[in-house]
């Protein structure tokens, strides 16, 4: 897989290099600031992106920006995020075109070799990632939109997950149900969802989006919770 890093701090750069190579993975580039990343997503050729939420010069949300007006350019160009913070803005931003191949992540989730290879493994195949903490704080704050409150308990469960972008065969190990039950969950939020069929990979973005969208506006980013 190749990947392209884009951070400013040179240990978790450098970290990050070496867990990936070792996982055999090809570091076609490295960038350190939003104009460095900018021709990097614009040149190189890659599987990949993973891309720090705040870049110099500005240090705000200039790696964002930065990932989101690339990927106008390249549609579906793969990126997965890393932030310090849970900001849902940032993921409903990130995933307003509908394309697949998107993730966002807390920097944390890196320490975790397994998961943070299975998310970008998911994002260069054109699904999508949310970390799990994203996740919990949409549920906690999930406003009444009609479409979604036609769905049952389990379907919310389900899509959920899918939102952390699982598949179906670890949806069902997550719920202890099978297969046939969470496929039949899947498509029964397709239809109350009105998402007419176009390919399922694309549904379950849209799926996805509406789900982010369900949430108040979230403009400042919170700090993550320690202890």
């Amino acid at each position: 897989m190749r990947v392209l890093i884009a951070e400013d701090q040179f240990l978790l750069r450098d970290g990050l290099s070496r867990m990936l190579q070792a996982l055999g993975c090809e570091i076609v580039a490295t960038a350190q600031t939003g104009p460095e990343l900018r021709r990097a997503l614009l040149t190189e050729g890659l599987d990949v992106a993973v891309v720090d939420v705040r870049l110099p010069p500005t240090f705000t949300d200039e790696g964002l920006r930065v990932a989101i007006d690339a990927r106008r350019q390249r549609p579906g160009l793969p990126v997965l995020v890393l932030s310090q913070y849970v900001e849902t803005l940032y993921a409903r931003e990130l995933m307003e075109d509908r394309r697949g191949g998107v993730g966002y992540l807390l920097k944390d989730r890196v320490l975790n070799t397994e998961h943070f290879f299975g998310a970008m493994q998911q994002v260069a195949a054109g699904g999508t990632c949310l970390d799990p903490e994203v996740v919990s704080r949409i549920m906690g704050k999930r406003t009444g939109q009609p479409q979604l409150d036609r769905l049952t308990p389990r379907e919310l469960e389900t899509l959920s997950h899918m939102a952390e972008g699982k598949t179906n065969a670890a949806i069902a190990k997550a719920m202890f149900v099978t297969e046939k039950a969470v496929a039949k969950n899947v498509n029964n939020i397709f239809d109350k969802l009105r998402l007419t069929p176009s390919g399922d990979d694309n549904r379950r973005v849209i799926a996805v989006l509406q789900y982010l969208e369900a949430t108040d506006p979230d403009t400042s980013p919170q700090p993550q919770a320690t202890g």
